[in-house]
């Protein structure tokens, strides 16, 4: 897999435009309106260049002439040619600038796409603003070329190529000076423009390390300004804009050096060759009017040098966009359907089993998560995870719901390895309740709704209902339809959690995984959720992360994880009575509780 991040050492820069090639599969799909762009460009090149013909008739045929009726004619007949020049070139920005923002759409579409469904490992690795970045900043690179420097790059390559045939047609002498002289261009072309290459894909990265600094510490803001700490974030994301600027500034220096270089030498060398022209006329070698034909094709084409000159720097920060955004796409999920899944039995029975599982995670290679485990949930029954922080119980939810794969062993559900399986297949049929449940922006119907997406209004309050959380979403401004704010920040912990419960509730799912449901609760919120999740969790196999004494008493088997491996299992009482880890963490953890419900403090062996 691709791996990058802003806290790795970037790979060498691009070097050449190859990467934009990558972009047509985008392009692609609209054939007939490229076509129809590249039909109006040449006839906007044409007409230019045929301004040139109409200048030599109309100073040879015209002015010298003396006669009026051949100026009028003459003149018409440029009006005409300027006329069919600005009908053409509306027509080319048109449609390159609609398919510039047709392809900027597909582009981040597509991106997000992907990147939403790669695996967990991946983000692992890669900042959240890294990717945004790349998702938001990047599109628009390939825009502005797609939309206009590729077309303004084609129209000059054109005219170019146009004005040095008409160069040679109209004074081959001439043009043999003026193109003895673009070879002086090119050396400034080659030099510079390998800085501005690199420089570019540099400016870029910079770019999204201010992007990825600015969303996690924004993100974090409360955390940032409890811990006041809002004097380093902001020297740090200066620190980052700097570095940003400080790139920038280098880009726009050598990008700008190009361009001197070029024009000074195409109009320079022009210049010179008009002072010969000039004198050729005196002497009668050529007429004025090929002259100024010649004057025009000259500076037609010494434009047409200078402006791709500038659109190469275009070219080449987009192809830095461009390799950026292929990085994204051609990383492949670790985690797909295979070629043929098999089908989950539809007679849903939410068996589930683990069987000598090790896994570790990808950035921790040389430490088990899991050693050996071995686990068999049959249908309905109520399993408890407990054992001390990094014993490896969150794993098990993890290999389940196959955000990973583990190493070796195997994970079945309902008698299938998930492995085997297509992976939504196998999230569909389990519903999860995080500690840290995640809000969306939008309203409390909405995030119900999540777990369910077809579910119906009736449905939406029956599940929070059943949640304990229709009293407090009915008390908000606009009841259901109340925006909830970025991550839930407008509710309580407990009301997050509570919504968090409704969803998972809405979705209906054999197997339910509860992240110590309650822990955000106080006592009258967890004893009603808890007399709802009952009901919940009847005909349901059901997994709990434990830590709360009525979320074990509760469990028909409790597995005590210590270092990744099982090392004790049973009832409560009998895992009391064998002593070891577990009789010590309900003494640590239980004791509080016993306390307060007036039972003896000490727990019994």
């Amino acid at each position: 897999m691709a791996r990058w991040s802003a806290d790795q050492p970037q790979r060498p820069p691009s070097k050449n435009l190859r990467h934009l090639a990558a972009a047509w599969q985008f392009i692609r799909p609209y054939r007939g309106l490229v076509a129809a762009a590249a039909v109006a460009l040449l006839v906007a090149a044409g007409s230019t260049l045929l301004i040139g013909q109409g200048l030599r008739v109309l100073v040879d045929r015209g002015l010298l002439s003396g006669a009026p009726e051949a100026i009028d004619r003459y003149f018409l007949l440029m009006f005409g040619i300027v006329a069919l020049l600005a009908g053409a070139t509306f027509a080319r920005h048109y449609l390159v600038s609609w398919l510039g923002e047709r392809m900027v759409a597909d582009i981040r579409k597509r991106v997000y796409g992907h990147v939403i469904g790669l695996s967990p490992e991946f983000f692992e690795v890669t900042r959240a603003g890294e990717v945004l970045s790349r998702l938001t900043t990047d599109p628009t690179l390939i825009q502005s070329v797609v939309g206009s420097s590729a077309s303004m790059a084609l129209r000059n390559l054109v005219l170019f190529l146009g004005g040095a045939v008409l160069l040679v047609v109209t004074s081959p002498k001439l043009a043999a000076l003026v193109f003895g002289g673009i070879l002086f261009i090119v050396a400034p072309l080659l030099v510079f423009g390998r800085r501005v290459r690199g420089l570019s894909r540099k400016t870029q990265d910079r770019v999204a390390d201010t992007a990825a600094h600015a969303g996690e510490s924004i993100n974090a803001v409360q955390t940032v300004q409890a811990f006041t700490h809002e004097h380093l974030d902001r020297a740090a994301y200066g620190s980052a804009v700097e570095e940003s600027f400080a790139a920038a500034r280098r880009l726009v220096r050598n990008r700008s050096l190009l361009t001197l270089s070029v024009m000074l030498l195409v109009f320079g060398a022009v210049v010179a060759v008009l002072w010969i022209g000039a004198r050729d006329v005196m002497a009668g070698g050529m007429s004025a009017g090929k002259l100024t034909a010649f004057i025009f094709y000259s500076v037609v084409t010494a434009g047409a040098v200078s402006a791709l000159s500038e659109v190469v720097g275009d070219l080449q920060r987009a192809a830095g966009a461009t390799e950026r955004l292929m990085e994204l796409l051609t990383t492949p999920p670790k985690i797909a359907a295979p070629a043929l899944p098999v089908a989950l039995p539809a007679s849903v029975r939410g068996e589930v089993a683990f069987e000598r599982v090790s896994f570790s995670y990808p950035t921790r290679p040389d430490e088990h998560a899991l050693r050996g485990f071995t686990l068999r949930v049959r249908p309905g029954q109520r399993v408890a995870l407990v054992g001390p922080s990094g014993a490896g119980k969150s794993t098990v939810f993890q290999l389940l719901l196959r955000f990973y794969d583990p190493q070796s062993g195997r994970i079945t559900l309902d008698g299938v390895t998930i492995a085997d399986a297509d992976p939504r297949e196998v999230r569909q049929r389990i519903a999860l309740v995080p500690q840290d449940p995640v809000i969306f922006g939008t309203t409390a119907a909405e995030n119900i709704r999540y777990g369910r997406p077809g579910a119906t209004d009736a449905e939406v309050r029956a599940a929070a209902e059943t949640a304990q959380a229709a009293k407090f979403i009915e008390a908000l401004p606009q009841g259901y339809d109340t925006q909830v704010g970025e991550r839930g920040l407008r509710l309580s912990g407990g009301q997050r959690q509570r919504i968090a419960i409704a969803r998972a509730i809405l979705r209906d799912a054999p197997v339910l995984l509860l992240d110590e449901a309650t822990s955000s609760l106080d006592a009258e919120s967890e004893s009603a959720v808890q007399a709802a999740l009952g009901p919940l969790m009847q005909g349901r196999t059901t997994l709990v992360i434990a830590h709360r004494l009525a979320t074990v008493l509760r469990a028909d088997h409790i597995v005590v994880l210590d270092h990744g491996q099982i090392v004790a299992q049973g009832t409560h009482p009998e895992l009391v009575a064998q002593g070891g880890l577990y009789a010590r963490l309900a003494a640590l953890q239980f004791d509080a509780a016993f306390e307060e419900a007036g039972r003896p403090a000490r727990v019994a062996r």
